[in-house]
């Protein structure tokens, strides 16, 4: 059970801070035109790097990498006719290891690049072999580094939104208050949270924003009743996570009379099932969020825990995607399969959590289920799309 007057504790806050990539602000990579990029040969072994954040000294960084070291030879594995060279640099999660890992790996003939993590470590990697022709695909989410020849493969603020306020709106949702932090996260999930408002026909209530601390957040609580009082909001829309703010909003909104009900639905933009105890805060009752289809997942982690004897990494997956759509791509047997006109396919691939593509704009979309809280249990209440004809991508 979480201490809901203060926030979490550190090792859950430290696996937050790895799903959020590390919002930094760094260097737009240089851009490449569609056509642009490496030819590879089909009939040979290809070669692929893939950049993780070993080396760091931090436990943490050192698990992350074995679990995506682990996740893509299980992808290399299920290919069926494509043969992938992978090879693993150690980039101890700085952006100047990790630019130097980036050109050793294409000088030794890489010919796409999988990770790093971090949003400063991607970008530097792919700003340093941009005059190559060589494509980045990172594992981080943070969409303010995507474009040129970074790609982002992480589930992404504006993706989650878009899926979320789609669903709301078909339910008669239309007038939403956004509730987030005061500090980079928040600010980009409050600025998701209204283009997918307004992409979807809705209407901004407007937005409440809160210090990082436990008087910020309490001090919001009467801001936020205010607010929703005066616009007649049918929809709060927070961007909290069980790191962060959401156990002291979830105790004290409801005491203020804010609670999750017909004429206001809760919801959340990040997952709300993770770590599991979150499902019992009183606030997320009724609350819907956005995840990967439940189905595919689990049969990830069975596959996984079945070949390394323990449990996968939340973002592992994402190494495992990134093989899987070189894979495919090479399967083609295009000499041209790995430029950015081909990554950025429409048909887009199946990765471990359901279908994914990537945009021209460095982002992806990812094809998500609609899950609400119900007696302390997730509940899937419409699932992820199964391609990207389905009204709504």
């Amino acid at each position: 059970m979480f201490a809901v007057l203060s926030f979490a504790r550190k090792p859950i806050a430290r696996i937050i801070v790895i799903l959020s990539a590390l919002w930094l602000t760094a260097c737009q990579p240089v851009g490449l035109s569609p056509g642009a990029g490496p030819r590879i040969d089909t009939s040979a072994p290809v070669p692929v790097a893939l950049l993780v954040p070993r080396g760091s000294g931090n436990s943490g960084d050192a698990v992350l990498a074995q679990s995506l070291e682990n996740a893509a030879r299980l992808a290399i594995q299920d290919l069926q006719g494509v043969q992938i060279d992978l090879r693993v640099y150690d980039t101890a999660a700085a952006p100047q290891q990790a630019r130097s890992a980036a050109v050793r790996a294409v000088d030794e003939g890489a010919r796409i690049i999988l990770g790093p993590v971090y949003a400063e470590t991607a970008n530097a990697a792919a700003v340093a072999v941009a005059p190559r022709g060589i494509n980045v695909l990172s594992f981080s989410n943070n969409t303010t580094i995507a474009g040129g020849n970074l790609f982002v493969l992480g589930q992404t603020f504006q993706n989650t939104a878009n899926r979320l306020a789609s669903y709301a709106a078909a339910q008669g949702k239309y007038n939403v208050l956004a509730v987030h932090s005061n500090d980079t996260p928040g600010r980009l999930g409050r600025q998701a949270i209204a283009d997918a408002v307004a992409r979807n026909g809705m209407t901004m209530a407007g937005s409440v924003s809160y210090e990082m601390s436990q008087e910020g957040v309490i001090d919001a609580v009467a801001r936020i009743v205010e607010r929703v009082d005066e616009t007649n909001a049918d929809t709060l829309f927070l961007t909290a996570n069980t790191a962060g703010a959401l156990p002291l909003l979830s105790q004290l909104l409801p005491e203020a009379g804010l609670a999750p009900g017909p004429d206001l639905q809760f919801i959340g933009l990040t997952r709300w099932d993770i770590p599991a105890q979150t499902l019992e805060l009183p606030g997320v009752q009724g609350g819907w969020f956005a995840l990967p289809a439940p189905a595919l997942s689990a049969r990830f982690r069975s596959r996984y825990e079945e070949a390394y004897s323990g449990a996968p990494h939340p973002i592992g997956g994402l190494a495992y995607d990134g093989v899987a759509a070189i894979g495919a791509l090479v399967r083609s047997g295009q000499r041209d399969a790995l430029t950015a006109a081909s990554l950025t396919q429409s048909a887009g691939f199946q990765g471990v959590d359901g279908i994914l593509r990537l945009r021209r704009d460095g982002t992806n979309e990812r094809g998500l289920a609609v899950a609400r809280i119900t007696d302390k249990k997730v509940d899937v209440i419409d699932p992820a799309p199964r391609s990207f004809n389905r009204a709504g991508f």
